[in-house]
């Protein structure tokens, strides 16, 4: 009897089965079944806002998210992220990033091109700043604050013709980094050349005018294979005579601060003059260097080691050191107190007293704490204030009398590079160049970011630009402006 009415409901399967419209309507079931799951997990994604691994659900927030796959909005279809499948371009997570950040770049780039004038501040141009300068609603001192910051979201991109003995190396020479002297009238460069190792140069600004922006490129036949850690401009002679570097050690070869001196670029030296002599101390494993125009440390420079600091005499020879309990990054001389600033790996800057002796007790003046490794310190013209930057992004402002952070500035993007920070109290303003490769200039007294610069050139992680911003580029005689080096070319963003 079992047996019978088992066969009666496996015949009567069957039937149903093999008749078409119980296949039709059990398919019509199914696929409203699995419309209305997929309209209710497209509405469950768009009502979350959830973050999303895939980016192409960020462009369209309708179309679900698969772990694993990435949604392309122009062809419509899901692909696969993990490598090793048989398609001959797999796609990454990096990959897809990097073409938005292109994509986002590119853009930037042609809204800068059409709109000739940016507005920094809302309800802020020309005519409104003197209307309330004439009204008398701002003193001397906030309108030739604020109409910097006019200029400075005004600045247009021109692109430099540099000069040079030898035109083929400017076209295969990679520009690593750039630093300006005192007058701004003289530019240091460093360049990775294309057959292995750096080479060393100094730019004459003087020439840099509108409408040509022309200079002229001195180099030297001076090769390193050495990576360079740090770069200040020294005053042994007289002001910025010679350009102290930092050198790591590679294989048998130990690490090595050298003072080489400006004059080795100069073609031409004037009667009497003589180019000065190449020093070079062996100070292996420095991170960082500084120059001292203090007194207290005359013909000294400091050199941040790994849980050391040294500073040297390059008259005497004489050295003072400090044990520190973590890697020194960054470093800067105070110019009126004896004191010597650190950034620190951990996060820590402190002040050395230049007066105390190297085994004596005491000699941290001032403590300061950053969540990440610092990468820059600035110390202001009144000497009460530091500025510093860290491998998280984080610029502050702190109060040296207070220990305390009294000022934030928000947007800056750094995640391990030793990236340099930028303060100009003359104009108020502060630029740094973040790991996506946008320079960013905020206002220093407000911390407003006043504009974002794209490179002109597609990111990288190797192209990161380099910058130097002066109130007079050139001289004395010079206009504000800010110089961008990236890959083998040179711009130019002056005040119109």
């Amino acid at each position: 009897m079992h047996k019978n009415s088992w066969q009666n409901r496996r015949r009567g399967r069957r039937s149903n089965q093999q008749n078409p419209r119980f296949r039709q309507q059990g398919s019509d079931e199914r696929g409203n079944s699995v419309t209305q799951q997929s309209s209710q997990d497209s509405g469950h994604v768009g009502d979350d806002e959830a973050p999303s691994t895939s980016s192409g659900t960020a462009g369209s927030s309708s179309v679900p998210d698969l772990p694993g796959y990435y949604f392309d909005p122009e062809k419509k279809r899901y692909f696969r992220l993990l490598p090793g499948h048989n398609n001959c371009n797999p796609l990454t997570k990096e990959g897809i990033r990097q073409k938005e950040m292109e994509s986002k770049r590119l853009q930037l780039l042609e809204e800068e091109d059409k709109q000739k004038k940016k507005i920094a501040r809302m309800g802020f141009n020309a005519s409104s700043l003197l209307q309330k300068s004439k009204l008398g609603f701002l003193n001397v001192t906030s309108y030739c604050r604020l109409a910097h910051e006019l200029r400075v979201s005004c600045m247009q991109r021109k692109k430099v013709q540099i000069q040079s003995s030898d035109p083929s190396a400017l076209a295969s020479d990679r520009f690593n980094l750039i630093l300006a002297d005192t007058n701004s009238d003289r530019l240091f460069t460093v360049n990775d050349v294309k057959v292995g190792g750096s080479k060393y140069g100094i730019i004459s600004l003087r020439g840099l005018k509108a409408p040509s922006f022309k200079v002229h490129m001195h180099e030297n036949l001076y090769f390193t294979n050495r990576k360079v850690n740090s770069v200040c401009w020294a005053s042994l002679n007289h002001l910025d005579s010679h350009i102290l570097l930092c050198l790591m050690g590679i294989a048998e070869t130990p690490g090595c601060a050298t003072l080489l001196p400006a004059s080795l670029f100069v073609s031409s030296h004037p009667a009497g003059d003589r180019p000065g002599m190449l020093c070079s101390f062996r100070i292996p494993g420095a991170w960082s260097c500084a120059w001292s125009l203090n007194i207290q440390a005359n013909n000294s420079f400091s050199t941040g080691l790994s849980r050391r600091v040294l500073v040297t005499n390059v008259v005497t020879g004489h050295r003072q050191s400090f044990g520190t309990s973590s890697d020194v990054l960054a470093q800067q001389f105070a110019l009126m107190a004896p004191l010597l600033f650190n950034g620190c790996r951990s996060g820590e800057i402190f002040a050395i007293d230049l007066r105390c002796r190297n085994q004596g007790k005491g000699w941290k003046a001032t403590r300061l704490f950053h969540d990440s490794a610092v990468t820059s310190v600035q110390i202001l013209q009144e000497e009460q204030n530091l500025m510093a930057s860290d491998m998280a992004g984080t610029i502050k402002l702190w109060d040296l009398r207070t220990t305390k952070c009294i000022r934030q500035y928000e947007g800056h993007v750094n995640e391990y590079a030793y990236l340099p920070l930028h303060v100009h109290e003359e104009e108020g303003i502060v630029v740094a160049v973040g790991q996506d490769c946008y320079t960013r200039i905020w206002s220093f007294h407000d911390a407003c970011l006043l504009r974002t610069i794209p490179s002109p050139h597609p990111t990288s992680k190797a192209d990161i630009p380099s910058v130097a911003f002066s109130s007079r580029l050139g001289g004395f005689r010079g206009a504000p402006g800010l110089l961008m080096a990236v890959q083998q070319d040179l711009y130019c963003f002056s005040y119109t």
